[in-house]
């Protein structure tokens, strides 16, 4: 990635891995990454898309090293507002690989290059612009596995400022080659619906439960950015919120466009792109685009596989967060084992509809389990014993705390 002033503007340039350069349609590479659709992570190992020769060596826009690479080049005005967009092949070599902590760092001590400082301006700007377009963002902290002092851990984890303004780019460059594709009446979209008003009247309700105040007049995606992940009652809620986030897909065309175009979430059109190492669709997507930018027509093998990705790729991200989901619970089933009648602290999360049972979010250790009890308040604090830590069937339940 690259940013530098333009006018009275931005210029971002952002190279893609040219996965396209390296494995060949049909061949043995390219009918095991439709197979698997992505790649999966776990605590210890990760499962790729592609072979690490590729994934992490010769396609991989490493440092010092000189690669193959789909160059985005979206010009932005003051307001970073997009104004123009093109993509093309490029050579490139890679300066520095950095990571968010580090991005920070420099950042909050002012000593980082002009990229960085505009990545900062331009990533803020974007929000800016997510917000005028009722964008949502969900600022839930992430359950994730850690390995601390030789065993693994669970912890939450919020993300960086910088992580949100790079992650604005990649949603500028996906929006960008979804309007490319929207025009050329040919490729694959990332969708989602706008959400049933019955799951928003739900979410109202929820809130009211909850004291958290929401205007009658004030937009849901408005809502959620005046919500603060540390306040219990919040957490609560951002953790409802999610179902308004059900029905995501993708939707493939060539010749018209579908019915259905926008990214309810993101209030825009948008389109994977941006990680055809890790993810199979991104790769169709960049071919597409670079076709559209050059005036030649998109390569037969693409317009071939188009039909079958939205499928390929729902199964893929059905088995990701499944093989996701499976890892944390077994740690946290692992981490609780053996501590059977030991006390927690946590925040009801979400409660049945007979308020009966639910959810509760421990404090410490970093884990989430299913709680019983009678009259559960959702965002309440509250005290809890563990009852049972079942490794095998990677299950945790918990007991209110009598009293």
């Amino acid at each position: 990635m690259h940013l530098s002033r333009s006018g009275d503007g931005y210029c971002v340039r952002y190279a893609i891995a040219d996965v396209a350069a390296f494995v060949r349609p049909g061949g043995a590479i390219d009918r095991e990454a439709h197979r698997r659709g992505q790649t999966l992570y776990g605590p210890d190992v990760r499962t790729p898309l592609h072979p690490p020769l590729l994934s992490e060596g010769a396609a991989s826009l490493l440092p010092g090293e000189t690669r193959p690479a789909l160059v985005w080049r979206i010009e932005l005005d003051s307001s970073g507002e997009g104004r123009a967009v093109d993509v093309r092949r490029a050579l490139v070599r890679s300066r520095l690989r950095l990571d968010y902590v580090e991005v920070q760092r420099l950042l909050d001590a002012g000593r980082a290059e002009e990229p960085l400082v505009l990545l900062r301006e331009v990533g803020r700007l974007r929000e800016e612009r997510e917000r005028d377009r009722d964008g949502m963002t969900l600022p839930i902290p992430e359950q994730q596995v850690v390995r601390a002092d030789g065993h693994w851990d669970l912890d939450y984890r919020a993300p960086l400022p910088a992580e949100g303004w790079n992650s604005q780019i990649s949603l500028l460059t996906g929006m960008a080659a979804a309007q490319l594709m929207l025009y050329g009446e040919v490729g694959v979209l990332r969708t989602l619906p706008v959400p049933d008003p019955r799951d928003v009247a739900r979410l109202r309700r929820t809130a009211l439960a909850l004291r958290v105040p929401w205007p009658q007049d004030m937009p849901y995606g408005q809502l959620v950015r005046t919500l603060d992940p540390d306040v219990p009652a919040h957490a609560a809620l951002l953790t409802e919120s999610t179902v308004l986030l059900r029905g995501a897909g993708y939707a493939a065309f060539d010749g018209g466009v579908p019915e259905q175009v926008t990214h309810a979430a993101l209030a825009a059109e948008y389109a994977h792109t941006t990680a055809p190492l890790r993810r199979l669709v991104d790769r169709y997507v960049g071919e597409v685009c670079l076709a559209l930018c050059a005036g030649v027509e998109v390569p037969a093998w693409t317009r071939e596989a188009l039909p079958r990705l939205p499928a390929e790729m729902d199964e893929s991200d059905r088995r990701a967060g499944t093989y996701e989901r499976l890892c944390v619970n077994l740690v946290e089933a692992v981490l609780m084992s053996g501590r059977e009648g030991e006390q927690f602290s946590g925040v009801i999360i979400d409660v049945a509809d007979d308020r009966s049972s639910g959810t509760v979010q421990l404090a410490a250790p970093a884990v989430r389990g299913r709680v019983a009890g009678s009259d559960l308040s959702l965002g309440a604090e509250v005290g809890v014993q563990l009852v049972e830590a079942e490794v095998e069937r990677r299950t945790v339940r918990f007991g209110l705390t009598p009293g």
